[in-house]
């Protein structure tokens, strides 16, 4: 089968269509999520100039000096924050050891959801206070994109409750004080970084998303890649105008791999020596901290025996940032780490 990202315009749910126009979307977001996982959405609804403040915001940031944003580093177990190069291996996240024994080069930074968005949760530990640079627009930009991620992350748990035949507001109670993050990320070093341009170097490494669904805008530079039903790296870029979804490891665990967490990573855009500028935000929405993931009866069979045990979305959550911002291999990741191993590097 050819590789391919499904392109599904989901704006009758954005705009409140027709059921069976509904239907159409569920149905071929079903298929996407059993084929690929990773899935290009138009219609979704997010102003271009929400988006343009928000890589204007993005821009403004990574070209700070290095030590005015290395002030922005927190805790590593807070998620939240600068994230500097080489201070991360979100393959370890993965079960999976880097062959070079290189963190990835990429930088980030973190906002998210905090105890103030959701009083008296059960585990605050898992809703950091967030950290602001003192950008002039900076947090305004950011918060107006944020808040649209997260209604098209809202939007995409309505199609898949269709999708998954299951009652009306079946996720709600497991994601009305979700831990969501947004991850935006620079992979261009700063001037004067020190590295190495070979084939070793890894942008990202390979890695599923940790929670629910993945609402990711990039630009149109390369570098993303997916790895197919084949055990091939497909190159993947946004569509004009299009937002990539994809699912993570949560909704794997719910559907049995029905539907699959999908294996992706970043490989460096290198251009004659150097390499490009390449940003991205990620919009991660995981769900209630103390939330069971348990699979869905439906999922399970005689021919599909349940693969996964039931976890707290905190419990999963904390075993993958363990491995990508600690450097604790996550060995409760098998089935992940066994699909990287197969798979044609």
């Amino acid at each position: 089968m050819r590789f391919s990202v499904p392109t599904v315009d989901i704006g009758p749910y954005v705009r409140g269509g027709a059921v069976a126009d509904r239907d159409r979307v569920a149905a071929e977001i079903d298929a996407a999520c059993r084929e690929v996982g990773f899935i290009q959405v138009i219609g979704h609804g997010v102003p271009d100039d929400v988006i343009t403040g928000l890589t204007e915001a993005i821009d403004a940031f990574f070209d700070l000096p290095v030590a005015e944003k290395l002030s922005y580093v927190r805790p590593a177990w807070e998620n939240r924050g600068y994230s500097a190069p080489r201070s991360e291996s979100l393959s370890l996240s993965a079960g999976v050891e880097s062959a070079t024994r290189m963190n990835d080069f990429f930088e980030a930074f973190n906002v998210g959801s905090t105890v103030s968005d959701h009083p008296g949760v059960s585990m605050p530990e898992h809703y950091a206070p967030n950290t602001w640079p003192a950008l002039s627009g900076f947090e305004g930009r950011v918060t107006a994109y944020a808040d649209q991620a997260q209604r098209v992350a809202g939007t995409m748990v309505e199609i898949f409750t269709d999708a998954l035949g299951l009652p009306r507001g079946f996720f709600d109670a497991m994601t009305d004080a979700s831990i969501e993050v947004l991850r935006m990320n620079n992979y261009a070093l700063p001037a004067g970084t020190e590295i190495a341009l070979d084939a070793d170097l890894t942008g990202m490494g390979e890695h599923t998303d940790f929670g629910i669904v993945t609402v990711l805008w990039a630009d149109q530079a390369p570098g993303l890649q997916v790895l197919g039903a084949d055990g091939v790296w497909h190159d993947v870029a946004p569509a004009d105008g299009a937002l990539l979804i994809n699912l993570g490891d949560l909704m794997a665990r719910w559907t049995n791999e029905r539907w699959m967490s999908t294996l992706h990573r970043v490989k460096p855009p290198i251009v004659d020596g150097t390499i490009r500028r390449r940003r991205s935000a990620a919009f991660f929405h995981d769900g209630n901290a103390e939330a069971v993931v348990t699979t869905l009866p439906a999922c399970v069979d005689a021919d599909h025996p349940n693969l996964y045990a039931p976890v707290t979305i905190a419990e999963h959550i904390a075993a993958k940032l363990a491995g990508s911002r600690v450097g604790v291999i996550n060995v409760a990741a098998e089935r992940e780490s066994a699909r990287v191993m197969q798979s044609q590097r």
